[in-house]
């Protein structure tokens, strides 16, 4: 209960609690007085007030039942006076009971006025993740963090945090991985004990391969009960100990600031998941109103390490020597492109990107080549092959992307642990990718290459863009194809929106075919976790707001995994379009039990109607059957002020 009951002589306040003849006799209700829940009885005319929380286990009196004269608790039994709220001889707990007034106009209870709410632990732990950049939490209200909640709803009405509430705990965790890849910064997911909490699993692993900071905040059942088989009694710290770079339950003795200043920091720095877990009886338990909250200052020092001279003069060195180099661009340059492109643009040298960082360089850009490896382009695949010196920043060299390892690699990392991962590299550079971009830029500022690349890149993209239009044309009679609806697009969304992706044929056909300018793309890199794109569209709209377009490309099993969460977008009006590539199948996969030469079994999808259901949550759906319906139908959706969705009928066999 918030607050306090008042003083051993209290103020009084009188509430109406019923109508005279709204509480039959025999019968009890409920009446809520500002934060105090009453337990309101009629016997025979006369009344009585309670506290509507049984003293032993706070089961709600209201609910029970009035038998031979005796209230009984619902939860397991005891008995009290209806009137008094003493209980029969030979006990002595009873609950609090309060004044009553039988008026011409209504039955009135008098409670004593409420304390102010005091200082509570929950309120200095808030009040310090504010202070380390929170500004939105994705989670689930529940029974076991409700202290801790009630900190955040004191935040939100002082303007300094924004509350999101979900349908699932694993859109959270994903909407706050979203938020950390596109920012840097910290979002929050919270949930409570047992069930809650485990359902943030996946999306905090997502977090985790893909190096994003997150701060999770886990209720827990009350300390006295933990390892008693309690109701949603699990241990969390083992749960958690795997995905999180730190977790730690909190304990009354804690310094409280500092857990959690210790939690932030370490997801901030190591680029991974701080976990806190919080037992009920510690949200709420008061501090002195002088106790402060810690923050960030004198606690994180500058990143932006430069490499060591020596190996900076053999890669000067390897690139003054090379005619054909080229510069590879992961996901861990995201911020600092700018230098990167710089030097790309010194060296006259093709730019290819990982799946992860696609967009980081403009396909418009005449040094841009699109993305390399399976999701990629033909374009980026030809400058590989014809390089004779690659150049990588922020990559971790999967397998996925495919770099050569047998050509001359000059490896750009500021993780120890990232450079030479999976084989020996010729050069390592341990460093931030943008100093060392510009250290070497400016160390090869008298050196002129002898081969500008230009030329042999427009002259790839010329002939991948004919191949493109080519397919654009293609009609099976089963739905549109992906190049046709990639380019619709490409044509339609903003040069500088954010673009969040799932999982799937429709993923791979966006790195293949959508052209980026400016755009930031959102993905489940590493994890490739099937329902990302949803969620991690409501992350892009609580880091960016209205300032950019955001935009979620699904495919029709991914949206049904956070389906329910289209709601959240229109409870809280989030301007976002939802593309849906409806194909009524898992499409990848079957596609795989094809080449694996098995039978194509259990991966049809029985789908609703999309854009139907879209305007049944309060959004606009928009049905698209054909090429010539797909550039009206999204450019509405994009126009509408408020979430949309555009479900395509697609055909699985043309990706």
């Amino acid at each position: 209960m918030n607050g306090k009951f008042g003083s051993e002589e209290p103020v009084m306040r009188w509430h109406k609690a019923a109508e005279l003849d709204e509480i039959p006799s025999g019968r009890v209700k409920s009446f809520q007085a500002g934060h105090v829940s009453v337990a309101v009885t009629n016997i025979d005319d006369r009344y009585g007030a309670l506290h509507n929380k049984c003293p032993h286990q706070g089961g709600p009196l209201a609910e029970g039942s009035i038998e031979n004269g005796w209230l009984r608790c619902p939860w397991h039994g005891y008995d009290y006076d209806p009137i008094t709220g003493l209980p029969p001889s030979g006990f002595s707990d009873a609950p609090m009971s309060f004044a009553v007034e039988v008026r011409d106009d209504g039955v009135y209870v008098g409670l004593p006025v409420e304390e102010p709410r005091p200082r509570t632990v929950s309120d200095v732990m808030v009040e310090t993740m504010i202070n380390w950049g929170v500004t939105h939490v994705f989670g689930m209200v529940g029974h076991s963090n409700l202290g801790f909640a009630d900190a955040m709803r004191v935040a939100e009405q002082r303007g300094e945090l924004t509350f999101i509430g979900i349908r699932h705990e694993g859109a959270a965790a994903f909407a706050a991985s979203a938020y950390g890849k596109l920012t840097g910064r910290l979002a929050a997911c919270f949930a409570i004990a047992g069930p809650g909490s485990t359902n943030l699993l996946t999306g905090l692993y997502d977090a985790k391969v893909d190096r994003a900071p997150v701060l999770a905040l886990s209720g827990q059942v009350p300390t006295k009960t933990r390892g008693r088989g309690a109701f949603q009694d699990l241990d969390l710290g083992a749960a958690f100990r795997d995905v999180a770079v730190f977790s730690q339950t909190v304990a009354a003795t804690a310094d409280h600031a500092e857990l959690m200043t210790l939690a932030c920091k370490n997801a901030l720095v190591r680029r991974g998941v701080g976990h806190l877990v919080f037992p009920d009886e510690i949200q709420a338990a008061t501090v002195e109103s002088s106790t402060r909250p810690s923050g960030p200052a004198g606690r994180v020092a500058d990143g932006r390490v430069a490499p060591a001279a020596a190996p900076l003069a053999e890669a000067v060195a390897l690139i003054q020597g090379a005619l054909r180099p080229v510069i590879v661009v992961g996901h861990g340059a995201r911020f600092d492109m700018g230098a990167v492109r710089e030097l790309a643009e010194h060296l006259g040298a093709p730019v290819v990107t990982t799946f992860k960082a696609k967009g980081q360089i403009s396909d418009r850009h005449a040094l841009g080549a699109g993305v390399l490896g399976r999701s990629g382009t033909p374009v980026a695949s030809w400058c590989m092959n014809e390089s004779d010196l690659l150049i990588a920043f922020g990559a971790s060299f999967s397998d996925h992307t495919g770099i050569a390892a047998y050509k001359p690699i000059i490896q750009i990392d500021n993780d120890p642990d990232a450079v030479g991962r999976f084989h020996a590299i010729t050069v390592a550079l341990l460093g931030d990718a943008g100093v060392t971009a510009a250290q070497l830029r400016e160390s090869l500022d008298d050196y002129r290459p002898t081969t500008d690349q230009r030329a042999a890149v427009a002259a790839r993209w010329e002939i991948w863009r004919e191949e493109k239009h080519r397919r654009t044309v293609d009609d099976r009679g089963d739905g549109i194809g992906s190049a046709a609806i990639f380019a619709a697009l490409t044509r339609s969304v903003d040069a500088d929106a954010v673009v969040a992706v799932d999982v799937g044929n429709n993923t791979y056909s966006f790195g293949r075919y959508f052209e980026c300018e400016r755009q930031s793309v959102l993905m489940s890199g590493y994890l490739g976790s099937i329902g990302f794109g949803l969620p991690a569209a409501m992350g892009a709209w609580a880091a960016v707001g209205t300032t950019r377009q955001i935009v979620a490309i699904c495919g029709d099993g991914g949206l049904g995994q956070y389906l329910a969460d289209f709601t959240t977008l229109v409870k809280y009006n989030m301007n976002i379009t939802v593309v849906v590539v409806d194909n009524a199948q898992l499409g990848k996969i079957s596609k795989e039990q094809r080449a694996g030469e098995w039978d194509v079994w259990q991966t049809s999808l029985h789908n609703p109607d999309f854009a139907e259901f879209a305007n049944l949550c309060g959004g606009l759906g928009i049905a698209v059957g054909s090429v010539t319906e797909l550039d009206n139908a999204i450019r509405a959706a994009l126009a509408y002020q408020g979430p949309s969705l555009v479900a395509i009928r697609s055909d699985p066999s043309l990706i």
